[in-house]
């Protein structure tokens, strides 16, 4: 039960005391301090009585005043007990459901990605995670932030520092296949990449850096990868200035709720039916995937070999790079598998 639906029966309560207040300090035209008009209301709302304070039945009114509060102010009273009582229980009730749920999907999860941070930069990487259909876990010290991380966007969540190994431990990280370590402080991320490698070695590690001299400590503590925010904003803000259609158009292809496309990559295994087989014969355009560039590492030096024509071959260990929606590529890549 959301806190704001204890805000009508408090503010009903709080009126209450004051209008009894203010309606015993008139009656007695003064003669009686505002505390003891107070008092007086307090004990007669609740109905404790333990007689009356003020001589009410000395004044005009003073009794069917006492009657009509007494009777109002019992049942605001028990609508604003009923209302915490209703709170307190309800909120423990879903707790514990909200928890045993996490902890249910925690021991299920596999092949996720683990967000540590769900602030500023985290809940992007969240969002984004979400709409390719990534599981993932949420990681964050403020319970109220992990809570909504995970109900809007249909992942898990751990409430705890990221920075203890227990806590990775119960983000699954030994089953992670990555983590992106998005917390507000440079050292914070950097022992958290100290401590996912140390738990998993095959682990792919991206890590937040907000001062630039950070990456190279990150790199050495074996993040696989590290973004700066700070960085990434002022490129986006010359290809603004510069090439405002590109962006406009990534912005779109991003944005598109209906209809998203986004670049990734497909690796194909040595052991995959795709092997051996030139581009054309794959049917990615019949599919609605483009296929913008590949990647053998035994060619070349490794290079990428951009818009590849169709009587290219494809090669085991290599990388596909496609632009489609998530659904497509998916199917895609459970295709290339090995049978």
């Amino acid at each position: 039960m959301p806190f704001r639906r204890l805000l009508a029966p408090l503010a009903a309560m709080t009126a209450t005391v004051a209008v009894g207040t203010t309606g015993y300090w008139f009656l007695g035209g003064g003669r009686w301090s505002l505390f003891d008009c107070a008092y007086m209301t307090v004990t007669t709302v609740s109905t404790v009585g333990f007689g009356e304070l003020v001589p009410v039945s000395e004044v005009p009114l003073g009794r069917p005043f006492t009657l009509l509060l007494v009777v109002t102010g019992t049942v605001i009273l028990w609508w604003f007990l009923g209302s915490v009582t209703a709170f307190l229980v309800e909120g423990e009730v879903l707790g514990l459901g909200w928890r045993r749920r996490m902890t249910s999907q925690l021991a299920k999860i596999r092949d996720h990605v683990v967000v540590c941070g769900a602030g500023s930069t985290g809940i992007h990487a969240i969002r984004e995670l979400s709409q390719l259909g990534t599981p993932f876990v949420v990681v964050d010290a403020n319970e109220a932030v992990a809570h909504e991380a995970a109900r809007l966007h249909g992942g898990a969540a751990v409430i705890g520092d990221a920075t203890h190994d227990e806590v990775l431990e119960q983000a699954g990280i030994a089953r992670a296949r990555g983590i992106i370590s998005a917390l507000t402080d440079d050292k914070d991320n950097l022992y958290v990449t100290v401590t996912a490698r140390a738990l998993n070695p095959s682990l792919r590690i991206v890590a937040k850096a907000i001062d630039l001299k950070a990456e190279a400590k990150l790199r050495r503590a074996g993040a696989d990868s590290v973004v700066s925010p700070n960085a990434m904003g002022g490129l986006r803000m010359v290809s603004e200035m510069l090439r405002p259609e590109v962006t406009t158009f990534l912005d779109t292809m991003l944005r598109n709720k209906e209809q998203p496309l986004r670049i990734a990559e497909i690796p194909v295994p040595v052991a995959s039916p795709w092997v051996g087989r030139p581009v054309s014969d794959l049917g990615l355009g019949a599919r609605g995937i483009l296929l913008l560039a590949s990647r053998d590492p035994a060619a070349q030096g490794g290079r990428f070999t951009y818009s590849p024509p169709d009587d290219s071959i494809v090669a085991g260990s290599s990388v596909l790079i496609v632009l489609g929606q998530p659904a497509d590529v998916g199917a895609l890549s459970n295709e290339v598998a090995p049978g």
